[in-house]
């Protein structure tokens, strides 16, 4: 019995340890893992970059703090972050979206852009004015019969286009009926009389069967003296013509222009006697040689641009006066060799800006918004002057798609680059002010402003002329002497507009010198310390004919001081002072 405990308990001993050796190990080898995962986990947590904070509404605002949207005011949320190592302004696709928006790549200074040198422009195509003549009448009368009535219809030299009754030709066919009567006694008289109708066109024919016959042609034909396509009518059946007003301008359209807007800085490289090449949309597999026959001495002040002309042959009637056209010059300056071109594709134009798209990680589908200078259009390509570098690597084919990805992702983009720049524009400017002024301006000036500024509110043009008086009182009592060159300007402005609005009476003229006053003045409000109550900077969007408008106010809830009733909640916070 006392063996069997004996034999029990050395078998316990014995397992413990053996339990000790296999699971204590793991234990630890447990606790190591974890101390190694958290050190790893710690590691990692600091180096994660740093949090960027965005509006849910207005992806475009990224800031490195909390805080509202400038915009909206709405309350900045974290932003996605890729964790990817991006720029501020690049944007990375994922290769699925490269692929459905057919995203195409080239490398500036490579074949993207070409090859070739010809400047291309656009015109259309014209009457020869040097071919267009004017049928006029030669005699004063009634047109009793017109026999061209449509613009297009062609009429040649010798056709009838016109019967009319004259009374003066009625008297004159008497006197050369009483000359023919007496021809033989006074020939002199005869001749003389009949000469009076050469004057007038008529033909002899007509004469001899007045003559022979002795009656009066009441309705005496007009027979054209030009050939040529009608290009307008200038009289109707009725209606009284005198001698030398015109009835019809006809244009011999055997030849025409191709007449082609040149912009200003083209001018250089063109030149009359240039070989040109004319494709029309009519005709888009045929090419129409031709020489510049014209290039206009005098600038359209209006367009920019100069005339370029060419004369085309046009006896098949192929080219019709309206026709859209685009002429091809090849350009023979040594410079254009030198010159980066790029793809028209690539070039994202918003009126103001040129942009393109570079792709800055040329293993990955990373890109950048580039600005840059356009030259000369040469066909499907645009020259550089600034902004690329050969080498350089632009998206050539889905640029709109590339932008949208980037207004998505909060990044700067073709439509949201100046947002931001705006606003801090029109807030942020640094002011050295003394601790006097700050106190006069907070105290004094800022109460009768926001007065004014509810007068607008109201539309109450008589309060807003006596708190802008109040305002500028208050403006003038403060110690001015001391401040920089920058802020001396804007406070000076700042009166100067004050009393514009005190001495006008038109709500209107008063709310366009309260643009420039808030211009001037917003400065000075954000750069006093410590304001309590805090301000805020309010922008209605449509005033200032859709330029933008600012204002302070005391309160976050917008009242439109510019439209007043009429859109009183127009408006959002731009900035909050401190």
């Amino acid at each position: 019995m006392n063996k069997n405990v004996l034999y029990i308990g050395v078998a316990l001993m014995v397992g413990l340890f053996v339990g000790w050796l296999v699971f204590g190990d793991s234990q630890v080898g447990s606790n190591q893992k974890m101390d190694s995962s958290n050190t790893s986990n710690h590691d990692h947590s600091g180096e994660t970059a740093e949090e960027m904070w965005t509006c849910s509404m207005h992806p475009q605002i990224m800031r490195q703090e909390p805080g509202d949207c400038p915009i909206c005011g709405m309350e900045l949320i974290p932003a996605e972050s890729s964790g990817e190592g991006l720029a501020m302004n690049e944007i990375k696709m994922t290769e699925n979206a490269i692929a459905l928006a057919n995203v195409e790549t080239s490398l500036v200074g490579s074949e993207a852009a070409d090859g070739n040198s010809n400047i291309s422009l656009s015109g259309k195509i014209t009457e020869n004015v040097d071919e267009t003549a004017t049928q006029p009448a030669h005699f004063d009368g009634r047109v009793e019969r017109l026999f061209v009535n449509s613009l297009g219809q062609k009429v040649n030299k010798g056709q009838r286009v016109a019967t009319v009754y004259s009374p003066s030709l009625v008297a004159a066919q008497q006197e050369l009926i009483t000359a023919y009567r007496i021809k033989a006694s006074q020939p002199e008289l005869y001749t003389a009389v009949r000469n009076k109708f050469n004057n007038w066109k008529i033909h002899g024919d007509v004469l001899d069967e007045i003559e022979r016959t002795g009656k009066i042609v009441e309705q005496f034909p007009i027979y054209s003296h030009v050939s040529g396509v009608i290009t307008d009518i200038s009289v109707t059946e009725g209606a009284h013509i005198v001698d030398g007003m015109p009835i019809f301008k006809v244009s011999n359209l055997s030849s025409v222009w191709a007449e082609f807007d040149a912009y200003e800085n083209q001018i250089a490289q063109l030149q009359k006697g240039q070989n040109i090449k004319i494709i029309s949309n009519a005709y888009p597999n045929k090419t129409f040689d031709t020489k510049v026959s014209f290039v206009d001495p005098v600038l359209n002040t209006q367009t920019r641009t100069v005339t370029i002309r060419a004369v085309l042959k046009n006896k098949e009637g192929i080219f019709k006066p309206g026709m859209f056209v685009t002429g091809k010059i090849e350009n023979e300056s040594e410079i254009a060799s030198k010159e980066i071109s790029i793809p028209a594709t690539a070039v994202l134009w918003t009126g103001e800006r040129s942009l393109v798209y570079v792709k800055t990680n040329p293993d990955e589908p990373i890109f950048e918004m580039r600005e840059v200078s356009l030259g000369n259009r040469r066909g499907d390509s645009f020259t550089i002057l600034s902004g690329l570098q050969v080498g350089d690597e632009i998206v050539t084919n889905g640029t709109f798609t590339v932008d949208a990805a980037a207004q998505l992702q909060g990044k700067k983009s073709m439509m949201n680059q100046k947002d931001e720049q705006q606003i801090e524009e029109a807030t942020e400017m640094k002011m050295e002010l003394s601790d006097n002024f700050q106190k006069e301006f907070q105290n004094k000036v800022l109460p009768s402003y926001l007065k004014m500024k509810d007068a607008f509110v109201a539309s109450d043009a008589k309060q807003v002329s006596v708190f802008a008086g109040e305002t500028a009182k208050n403006m003038n009592a403060i110690d001015d002497r001391n401040l920089g060159e920058m802020a001396e300007s804007h406070f000076s402005k700042s009166l100067q507009m004050l009393n514009a609005i005190a001495e006008n009476t038109d709500l209107k003229i008063q709310r366009n010198h309260f643009v420039s006053l808030n211009q001037n003045l917003i400065p000075f409000a954000i750069n006093i310390k410590n304001l309590n109550p805090e301000l805020f900077i309010q922008k209605c969007p449509m005033a200032n004919n859709n330029k933008g408008g600012f204002w302070i106010s005391a309160t976050k809830k917008i009242r439109n001081p510019y439209y007043g009733e009429q859109m009183m909640t127009c408006g959002s916070i731009v900035e909050t002072t401190e």
